[in-house]
């Protein structure tokens, strides 16, 4: 058996090891193992007809390949934000843009639907099954070519934690631990200069990774995505908890999807291919907000790409693994449409169908105190280990 593997959407740390793990696993039991390049973008761009466009877009992955790749962050096959089921006129390759294709199909008016090409290149490269790792945008895509009739066996991935139906997701702990640790080394600046410290997470629609963040990091104010927040109350807050600190300075964290009371998330750039815009800047607004209402200094900090850059943590690592692991016992068994995951502590799968079946969000009732914008841990009896 040919089992194709791909990653797509942002880079987290834990990629290579699940890579590193399905080689191991699948090359042990005597299947072959397919790198796709560039997520769903290596399947769109390959070019039958075009030896040089499969060799750029795939290699074959052993044991040698792949020794070493789980000491470091990012994946070693890139990733891109690629749709081939709505792919705008301006990103068709051009050995595709006859819009009489046969491989084509009209999507709606602006974007046209490339499915039937990738699933002929997946006849092509003779893979039997695939492994995407991903977030909801691209396991969205997966489940569509397994409704599509193709064995697919997904791998949940965002620093967010975010995807439905499993309590944890590839590249959340690193990205809270980064999140911790910069935090804290921000304490010296904010501290010294005796100022408020905004300090900008990702986080789309979950403000998760500003919770736990500042949980564990002991931060004054988090501002979630979930909960629109009036910047006259956090500035009295703010100024409250800088006055009662020996060290004159508070720190405030805010998901980069947040929102003031009445106001937009703030977005640029043009959609992707799943419809979303850029995130970034409602810290540097905050800020600003923040230095109007107290005439206080403040330090704004956006994380931004620290908090998914470099080697993964131990628990990435594990989860990195293991998710590969049981990601390659559901082939060889004959599973298909699965999505492997974490619920109640243990592993397990669950259908690819349940990742746009709802939406994974804080328990702002039961975990924040939407009225002083901090977390309210009290109860922590039969919940998962990160919360949520």
């Amino acid at each position: 058996m040919r089992i194709g593997i791909l990653t797509g959407g942002g880079d987290v740390p834990g990629l290579n090891p699940g890579i590193k793990a399905v080689v191991n696993r699948a090359v042990d039991a005597g299947h072959e193992v397919v790198g796709i390049r560039r997520g769903w973008g290596g399947l769109l761009l390959i070019n039958r007809d075009d030896p040089a466009t499969v060799q750029k877009y795939t290699m074959m992955l052993d044991n040698n390949v792949v020794r070493t790749i789980d000491r470091s962050g990012g994946t070693m096959l890139h990733t891109s934000r690629t749709n081939p089921g709505k792919v705008r006129p301006d990103n068709v390759p051009e050995f595709l843009k006859d819009p009489d294709h046969p491989e084509a199909e009209a999507a709606d008016d602006s974007t046209r639907d490339f499915t039937p090409h990738v699933l002929k290149n997946l006849e092509f490269l003779k893979i039997d099954r695939l492994i995407p790792i991903g977030g909801d945008d691209t396991l969205s895509y997966g489940e569509r070519l397994h409704r599509e009739g193709f064995p697919v066996v997904a791998i949940p991935k965002t620093m967010d934690n975010d995807v439905y139906g499993t309590d944890y997701c590839i590249g959340f702990s690193t990205a809270v631990t980064r999140s911790v640790q910069f935090i804290h080394q921000l304490r010296t600046s904010a501290g010294s200069h005796e100022r408020i410290a905004v300090i900008e997470l990702f986080g789309r629609n979950s403000g998760e990774t500003s919770l736990i963040s500042s949980y564990l990091a002991g931060v004054d104010r988090a501002v979630i995505s979930e909960v629109p927040y009036d910047p006259e109350v956090l500035a009295e807050l703010v100024m409250r908890d800088k006055l009662n600190n020996p060290s004159n300075y508070a720190m405030v964290t805010i998901s980069e999807g947040a929102h003031m009371v009445g106001g937009k998330v703030v977005e640029y750039g043009e959609t992707d291919a799943y419809g979303h815009r850029k995130l970034g800047g409602i810290g540097e607004i905050t800020g600003e907000a923040l230095k109007k209402l107290t005439g206080e200094n403040i330090i704004t900090q956006r994380l931004a790409y620290l908090m998914r850059s470099g080697a993964p943590d131990a628990l990435d690592l594990m989860v990195g693994s293991n998710y590969a692991q049981l990601a390659v016992d559901l082939i060889v068994s004959g599973s298909s449409g699965r999505m492997v995951a974490l619920r109640d502590g243990a592993y397990t799968h669950v259908p690819m169908s349940i990742v746009t079946s709802g939406v994974k969000r804080v328990d702002v009732d039961e975990l924040y105190d939407a009225k002083n914008y901090r977390p309210k841990v009290r109860h922590v009896l039969g919940k998962p280990m990160f919360l949520y």
